[in-house]
């Protein structure tokens, strides 16, 4: 079910018309669900519902350069989150944070590989601020989100 909801919420963002004028800066609305799902999944269960969405996603809506991307960027993005929520200490709104600036330094990373192009770099301050604004807004989102599943006592908090 999760899976579907990070689907359709990727399927969304691609019909709202969000532009921040640099190639690769999105709201991220998808990983609402990764967020929140790292309070109350195991580890291996998110990184199961981030791979199984990045390649659905992938294989659907985009092509083979998008998949690639979204790979290097969720995949390392997940990984940052996951460290960073065993090491316990940060709060939603941190972990969503350095997840979305950890997306945009892997996509970066992948472009300049494929592209074999150095001086992509120069995205990466703008990219830097893009991955904390959208992961900024993310965060804020999923504690709200979490918030109210916590209190409705249907969803119960994992320590990993």
């Amino acid at each position: 079910m999760l899976i579907a909801l990070a689907m359709i919420f990727s399927y969304v963002e691609v019909l709202i018309p969000f532009n921040f004028g640099i190639p690769g800066i999105k709201l991220g609305i998808a990983n609402l669900v990764i967020v929140v799902g790292l309070c109350f999944l195991k580890p291996h269960e998110v990184f199961l519902v981030s791979v199984l969405r990045i390649l659905l996603v992938g294989t659907l809506f985009g092509n083979g350069m998008s998949l690639i991307y979204s790979i290097a960027g969720g995949m390392f993005s997940l990984a940052v989150m996951l460290i960073l929520k065993k090491a316990g200490g940060f709060s939603i709104l941190g972990i969503s944070v350095a997840g979305g600036v950890a997306h945009n330094i892997a996509q970066l990373a992948a472009a300049m590989l494929v592209v074999s192009n150095v001086h992509l770099i120069y995205y990466l301050p703008a990219l830097l601020i893009g991955g904390a604004v959208t992961g900024t807004l993310i965060g804020i989102t999923a504690a709200k989100i979490w918030e109210c599943l916590r209190l409705s006592g249907k969803i119960v908090p994992i320590n990993h």
